[in-house]
C-alpha cells in the first residue's frame, strides 16, 4: 500500500511539473500594407488566444482606426478554400459573426454575399499577415472576395478603447 501511495504521489508531482501554461489572450496589432486593404480595413488589431503548446486561434477583430469590432466563429466549409485564388498561402478559416459590426465588416468585404469567412496565413509576431475574404452567395457559390495584406505594428497589453468612450 505504501508503494502505491508513493508510486501515486511521484505520478501527480511528475504530472503538475510538465503541465503546459495556462492560455493567454494577447491583442495583435496590424497596418494596411496596400491601398485596397488601406480602403477596406487601414489597420486592425486582432484578439488571439494562445493556447496550449502555442496553438492561436483569433477571437475577435478590433478596427485600429476607427470604431468598430467583429467577432470570430472559428471553422468553416472547405468550399470557401477551394474559392481561393491559385498559390494563397491559407491557415485558419474562420466565420465573420453577424452580430453587431461584423454584419458592416462583412458587407464591406463581400458585398451582396449572404455569409462571408476570413480565411488567415498564420498568425504569428511579428510576421506580416494575408486575410482571403470568401463569400458565400444565395445561388450557393462560393467567390473569393479580396486579398487584405497588412505589416506588424506591434502587440498591445489590453483590447483598443473604444472611440465612445467618454475620455
Amino acid at each position: 500500500m505504501r508503494r502505491f501511495i508513493a508510486t501515486a504521489l511521484a505520478l501527480a508531482a511528475v504530472a503538475s511539473a510538465a503541465a503546459p501554461a495556462q492560455a493567454d489572450t494577447r491583442f495583435l496589432s496590424y497596418n494596411a500594407s496596400d491601398r485596397i486593404t488601406q480602403a477596406l480595413t487601414k489597420g486592425v488589431t486582432l484578439e488571439v488566444r494562445r493556447g496550449l503548446f502555442g496553438a492561436v486561434q483569433v477571437e475577435r477583430l478590433y478596427s485600429t482606426s476607427a470604431r468598430g469590432t467583429a467577432g470570430f466563429t472559428r471553422g468553416g466549409p472547405d468550399a470557401a478554400r477551394r474559392a481561393l485564388p491559385q498559390g494563397a498561402q491559407v491557415n485558419d478559416i474562420y466565420g465573420v459573426d453577424q452580430d453587431g459590426d461584423g454584419r458592416g465588416l462583412a458587407r464591406a468585404l463581400c458585398p451582396g454575399s449572404d455569409e462571408v469567412w476570413l480565411i488567415m496565413s498564420r498568425v504569428r509576431a511579428p510576421r506580416p499577415l494575408t486575410m482571403q475574404a470568401v463569400g458565400r452567395w444565395s445561388d450557393g457559390a462560393y467567390r473569393h472576395c479580396v486579398t487584405l495584406t497588412y505589416e506588424w505594428r506591434g502587440e498591445w497589453a489590453t483590447a483598443p478603447a473604444s472611440r465612445t468612450a467618454p475620455d
